[in-house]
């Protein structure tokens, strides 16, 4: 998996609309992406890497170094739920019908 894959989960304030964007390729830092962001009014909520995520349902996407991918998006804020993979529970993320753990070293 390229070490470039980044995962951003953020919201909107001014329009009440969360989401999960992928980057895969097109930024060589975390923080690029996440600033990326910022500046244009958005909040993150969290980042990672791909290295620390479990998938719950989603696909990762194709190395594109041209492209940011919206995962999902929802009204409102994304929803916090606990989530148990091969028999640990964590804190997953839910945005609309998609779902991931951000940090696999983190168990409830």
């Amino acid at each position: 998996m390229n070490n470039k894959y980044f995962r951003i989960t953020g919201y909107c304030p001014e329009n009440d609309f969360c989401f999960i964007m992928d980057a895969n390729g097109m930024f060589d830092e975390l923080w690029q992406f996440s600033s990326m962001l910022v500046k244009k009014g958005l909040k993150v909520l969290e980042i990672t890497s791909m290295e620390k995520i479990i998938d719950v349902n989603i696909t990762p996407i194709e190395e594109d170094k041209n492209h940011i991918v919206l995962r999902a998006n929802a009204d409102s804020k994304p929803e916090y739920i606990n989530q148990t993979v091969d028999g640990i529970t964590y804190k997953a993320i839910k945005v609309g019908t998609k779902l991931y753990i951000p940090d696999k070293e983190k168990q409830l």
